[in-house]
């Protein structure tokens, strides 16, 4: 306070920075301005977001293979990433190209097979009275397209899959490249005591990620070439086919398991009805060896998740951003715990239970 010409006491204004009950206010509502900019921005920026965390997520991956690969070859990490890009690259366009003629006839196959047998069973459904209306699978796909709404809206197109797929890959190369250089530039905007606790959180997220994206390729192999060849032992039609989509499915867990089990056993009773309950035999083993065995084995040397906590994650990340959410729900919730799990190691006393 300070007195004026006229002798009147003056108070210190909402300008005046240099009260200490003005800056704690003022920090209180840059707090509080801040996370609705935040909210903000993953409502109207969520795609882009969606694209950057699957660079990641890519650069992980190509990040543990170059790892892996260190322990073979004494070469550089940077041949041994090159090798890494390469190869996963060449076996993408080995499957678009070699393999997408046979793939593309079989997928229409597919299409049509699943079709009749879903219109099969809509029909015995309507004489025992359990679906009415005399609903077609064409009908009820329309329907299932109208109220899922956003879920198809990353790859609407396919020049969208396919320019969302370069970006992707782009972002994965350049962070595997140099991820120092990107954790130290995010870590500049942060203040200095907190420098520390971000890069040992970063650390264990970029390990878990590895480990979680490892185990992740290792059960979609499994549940790939194992469905693939048992279907093929028991003649059960586009095998092949089936095993490739059962592969790529079980990126996304639970969710993915469903669609390609409902596929299997259509595929399966197609041909006979042993055939069928064949297909039936072959989705429960595997799905019993990735989920007893591989599963656990990854949750013990990453993170352990809840599978009803992954997939109400799956329904509310679907919903909310469509397909590129649904199939990062995971990953994203893996982070998000592991980084709870650090700030609970760095700061004990809040994790502390009262007594």
């Amino acid at each position: 306070m300070s007195e004026g010409s006229g002798g009147h006491v003056e108070k210190r204004g909402p300008t005046e920075l240099r009260d200490p009950i003005i800056r704690e206010e003022l920090k209180r509502a840059s707090v509080w301005f801040g996370l609705g900019l935040l909210i903000l921005a993953v409502v109207f920026l969520a795609q882009p977001l969606l694209l950057i965390f699957a660079g990641i997520v890519l650069a992980a991956m190509l990040d543990g293979g170059a790892r892996l690969l260190g322990r073979l070859l004494p070469i550089g990490r940077g041949w041994r990433l090159a090798i890494v890009t390469i190869a996963g690259v060449a076996f993408v366009v080995w499957a678009f190209v070699f393999a997408g003629q046979s793939i593309a006839a079989q997928a229409e196959a597919l299409r049509s097979l699943v079709t009749a047998q879903a219109n099969r069973v809509l029909a015995w459904g309507n004489a025992l009275g359990i679906v009415q209306g005399g609903a077609g699978m064409d009908q009820l796909s329309n329907q299932l397209m109208g109220s899922l709404g956003r879920l198809g809206s990353a790859v609407s197109s396919a020049l969208g899959a396919v320019t969302s797929f370069v970006m992707i890959l782009v972002i994965g190369i350049f962070i595997a490249i140099e991820p120092r250089l990107y954790e130290r530039g995010f870590a500049w905007m942060l203040p200095m005591r907190s420098r520390d606790g971000f890069y040992r959180t970063a650390s264990h997220m970029g390990f878990t990620l590895r480990r979680l994206m490892a185990g992740r390729l290792i059960g979609m192999a499994v549940e790939g070439v194992g469905t693939w060849i048992l279907l093929w032992i028991g003649g059960v039609p586009m095998a092949a086919l089936l095993g490739i989509l059962t592969g790529l499915l079980a990126f996304i867990p639970n969710i993915g398991a469903i669609v390609s089990g409902v596929l299997i056993v259509l595929a399966g009773f197609s041909v006979s009805t042993d055939a069928g309950f064949w297909a039936i035999g072959v989705y429960v083993v595997v799905q019993v060896v990735d989920g007893y065995l591989i599963v656990p084995y990854v949750a013990r040397k990453t993170v352990d998740l809840a599978p009803a906590l992954v997939l109400g994650a799956q329904l509310l990340f679907g919903a909310l951003f469509g397909l590129m959410g649904l199939a990062l729900a995971d990953p994203i919730v893996a982070m998000i715990k592991t980084a709870l799990e650090q700030k609970s190691r760095d700061d004990p006393a809040s994790g502390a239970a009262e007594p």
